[in-house]
């Protein structure tokens, strides 16, 4: 993932939500490598854990896309957030977009 280090600032937080796909992808396996497995987050501490991570302030964002790529799963009301037992490669989602 050293393309992804172009994202990065000098403290390691995403600069920018990527435009290209690959890179997206990159980016959410970076970010779900960063969250607790076990763990259950409330809404709110997941968009702070996502706030530290990154500098554009889009924790909306980040949030539905790990839970639509199956990085994460949570609760309908959307109350409740967690790290899915098994983890989608970066491989893994490579192959469902061709």
């Amino acid at each position: 993932m050293a393309e992804l280090k172009n994202f990065l600032d000098s403290e390691g937080r995403l600069t920018a939500w990527p435009a290209k796909r690959k890179m997206k992808l990159q980016a959410l396996v970076w970010l779900a490598g960063k969250l607790e497995p076990g763990k259950t987050y409330t809404e709110r501490e997941l968009n702070a854990q996502l706030n530290s991570w990154h500098t554009f302030g889009d924790p909306v964002t980040l949030r539905r896309e790990l839970v639509d790529h199956h990085f994460l799963g949570r609760t309908s009301s959307g109350s409740s957030y967690w790290m899915e037992p098994v983890q989608p490669t970066l491989e893994d989602i490579e192959k469902l977009y061709g």
